[in-house]
């Protein structure tokens, strides 16, 4: 089947009400992105050129929250059932093409089940993704007959006790050709207790029409699975941070428990990295061969490369760390921050669009915005670049085997040279030439007789 013919419609309509919330219930996030955005993502991972979003409640909040994805916005005044809600499509369907329905609230889809039923569906008019479960309840049941063949769907308040005992179930996503679906679809009736117009009714159209209806199966049932309350919206979270653990550990990590890493996100990994507990991957995240990421961690859209470290409760956002770095444990490195090969930055150590070089180090308790720091400089415990002055940002340059005295403030602009050190305590203003010492500190005096203060009374 050529990719050209492939034409999606997301259900997304619904209004969640169970959900208890302003937000629309497909807006309701999975992995910190909304669960549509994952059946929008997966649909074109298997080559639809076509996308078309059926709404209803919450239009202004789903196309903000969308605007960056090309679909067709397809809108549904009433709820009227499943039949109905792709009988709006119809305009955007062509005869030729294959069209393959999905749910805007069951995001854990893989793209390698639908390219399943796609091949399954073939030159067929119809194919169904069911799947069996241990208790089907409440689930339409798929109707097989001697020869296994599909013939129907009975829901399951319909079903006989006979039917009762069928595993193997609706989960609703379906590929048809264009040109019968939409026949199917004109030929629909609400005649039924709900008044609404069900897509199921397609199945026992095409089997009544001798039509051969093919059926391809998920790897797990958490695949299908929705959400309709925030109980299961977070059943959905476990089963999506399970699948990426997994994927994590066939790639080459060591997770010391899969049940406490998220990644919310993308993870690329080299060998034998390993991840502590409680570790938080957003964004783009790229781990090199051997690094180590220990336990109460977030990353986001950074870099850690071959052999780095992350130490403890450290926060790393839109940083670099080169082969051999470290970074922690309590540190914080903002967008910018990047640590040349072998750098090293300890506890309580902020830095922000800064550069440090080749074995670098700032062991605690420091703030480096905006700064250039040269290979093998050291930076005393307590010093800070002050880099603003209320209205701009300004550079602060170290030189390569610099040492700056604890509790150094270095007030920008300001550079200090190749070897240069600054004394404890100063307050730095002005260029220190390489190899000198700057002491910007006031004479101490010793107050002899001085007498503390009491409390009064």
């Amino acid at each position: 089947m050529p990719a050209s013919d492939l034409n999606v419609v997301i259900l997304a309509a619904g209004k969640g009400t169970r959900m208890r919330s302003q937000l629309p219930k497909v807006l309701h996030p999975v992995a910190q992105k909304p669960m549509v955005a994952h059946v929008i993502d997966t649909a074109k991972v298997v080559g639809a050129t076509t996308l078309n979003l059926v709404f209803g409640h919450g239009a202004a909040q789903l196309q903000i929250a969308l605007s960056h994805y090309d679909v067709n916005w397809v809108e549904q005044a009433e709820q009227l059932g499943t039949g109905h809600a792709v009988q709006q499509a119809i305009p955007h369907m062509g005869d030729e093409d294959t069209v393959l329905i999905l749910y805007g609230d069951v995001p854990l889809t893989r793209a390698e089940t639908l390219s399943a039923l796609l091949a399954a569906k073939g030159d067929h008019p119809l194919a169904l993704l069911t799947v069996n479960l241990t208790d089907p309840t409440g689930y339409g049941r798929i109707l097989r007959d001697a020869q296994n063949r599909i013939v129907g769907i009975v829901e399951h308040k319909d079903a006989s006790a006979e039917q009762h005992a069928i595993r193997e179930v609706n989960t609703g996503i379906m590929a048809a050709n264009g040109k019968d679906l939409k026949r199917w679809l004109a030929a629909l009736t609400n005649n039924n207790v709900q008044g609404e117009y069900y897509l199921t009714d397609v199945v026992a159209m095409a089997a009544q029409e001798g039509a051969t209806i093919a059926s391809a199966q998920p790897a797990s049932a958490a695949e299908v699975e929705g959400a309709n309350n925030r109980v299961q919206l977070a059943t959905l979270e476990r089963a999506y941070q399970a699948r990426q653990a997994e994927q994590l550990m066939l790639a080459g990590a060591t997770l010391l428990d899969p049940a406490r890493v998220d990644v919310r996100g993308t993870v690329e990994i080299g060998n034998d990295v390993v991840i502590d507990v409680n570790v938080i991957f957003e964004g783009r995240v790229v781990l090199g061969e051997g690094a180590v990421i220990e336990a109460n961690c977030i990353l986001r859209d950074c870099t850690i490369g071959a052999g780095a470290r992350v130490k403890s409760h450290s926060v790393v956002e839109g940083a670099i760390l080169a082969e051999g770095a470290q970074a922690g444990p309590f540190a914080r490195l903002r967008p910018g921050a990047e640590l040349a090969k072998n750098a090293a930055v300890g506890n309580f150590v902020e830095i922000k669009k800064s550069y440090l070089g080749e074995g670098a180090k700032a062991g605690h308790l420091t703030y480096l915005g905006d700064t250039t720091v040269g290979d093998g400089a050291n930076i005393g415990a307590g010093t800070i670049t002050c880099n603003y002055d209320g209205v701009n940002k300004h550079q602060t340059v170290i030189g390569a085997g610099a040492f700056i005295g604890s509790n150094s403030s270095l007030v920008a602009p300001v550079t200090i040279g190749d070897g240069a050190t600054t004394g404890a305590g100063s307050v730095i203003t002005a260029t220190v030439e390489d190899h000198a010492l700057a002491v910007g500190r006031a004479k101490q005096r010793n107050i002899q007789g001085w007498k503390r203060p009491v409390k009064k009374g």
